[in-house]
């Protein structure tokens, strides 16, 4: 039933959008002849089409989600700019960049990032670890649909009540369970072969390590305290991320933002591509311009350095309303 309604949603905003530039050499053109706060630039064959772009978006919309309420210092100064990899540079999984690959898992990606660098916070550093991305993706039956997209508010459920084990990117032989699908340039020419025009298959869900690793599946789960949520409060939001570091946004995602490479994106364009899920990392402003620090899972290759900044304060594309978070159990 999400699913449907998902779909309804988008075809109604699709008819809704503004006509504009269609193909991505007009609308990279449109925006730069705007000279607005962001850049534009090309970055995928012609050959490829927006539906080939869309099945690479895998955040449902959650329709009349009602986040737990969390308490926050409400006394709490919010700086002009704050960075999580300069708060806890001894953190390594806030600096990296992962590669969902030719799946719609992005409502994992984001998640299990976030659950990483928290656990590496709240510990202080004592715990460095990458959650896998391959055990949620494959084992979430209840959130989602595996490379066919998933609600990260429900990834984050699946952590505090069933766990996740420890697992690093393709190839990477970290953790109990490595990512099997390998990377890809996600709408980006780089050092990769680019992604496929269509989904990779879920992967099958396997309760067991990969061979040589040192611990059992169930020796090596990571649970979460409680999970919880903020929408259109942004001060809250902030503080937490001060305090607890990055949390996971969904949004919708125009055609316009896939030809991002530098400054604050805002729409200009485009009709609806999907949903995603991305983590924020912080925020700040530039050139007069307030934004958030988000880091994409589309690997370094994307946009800058496979980061990007989206205007914050105004729910750009939606992306104040539906923000997810979570604790970890240490």
């Amino acid at each position: 039933m999400k699913f449907l309604i998902l779909l309804a949603t988008l075809l109604a905003s699709s008819l809704q959008s503004p006509t504009g530039p269609k193909s991505f050499d007009e609308i990279i053109d449109y925006v730069n002849s705007l000279d607005t706060t962001w850049k534009a630039g090309k970055n995928f064959d012609d050959s490829y089409t927006l539906e080939d772009i869309k099945v690479k978006l895998g955040a449902l919309e959650e329709p009349n989600l009602v986040y737990p309420k969390h308490e926050i210092d409400e006394n709490i100064e919010i700086p002009e700019s704050f960075d999580s990899r300069e708060a806890w540079p001894h953190c390594a999984s806030i600096k990296e960049i992962r590669d969902q690959g030719s799946c719609g898992s992005c409502w994992a990606f984001a998640t299990v990032e976030a659950i990483s660098d928290r656990i590496c916070i709240a510990s202080e550093g004592k715990q460095q670890v990458e959650i896998s991305a391959q055990d949620m993706v494959t084992c979430c039956s209840s959130c989602g649909m595996g490379c066919h997209g998933g609600w990260p508010s429900a990834a984050w459920s699946y952590y505090v009540h069933t766990g996740l084990v420890s697992g690093g990117l393709y190839n990477s032989k970290k953790g109990c369970q490595p990512y099997s699908i390998a990377g890809c340039e996600h709408h980006a020419t780089g050092h990769l072969p680019p992604c496929k025009k269509d989904y990779d298959p879920t992967p099958k869900c396997e309760h067991k390590c990969a061979a040589g690793y040192n611990a059992t599946y169930k020796e090596d789960k990571h649970y979460g305290s409680k999970t919880y949520g903020f929408s259109n409060d942004n001060k809250a939001l902030q503080a937490d991320i001060m305090k607890n570091g990055p949390v996971v946004a969904a949004f919708t995602v125009y055609n316009d933002f896939l030809q991002y490479k530098s400054g604050v994106y805002h729409r200009t364009s485009g009709t609806v591509a999907g949903g995603h899920a991305v983590k924020i990392i912080g925020w700040g402003v530039e050139n007069g311009v307030d934004y958030w620090l988000v880091a994409n899972s589309w690997n370094e290759d994307w946009g800058d350095k496979g980061l990007f900044k989206i205007k914050r304060g105004q729910n750009e594309c939606g992306f104040e309303a539906q923000i997810a978070a979570g604790l970890p159990k240490l």
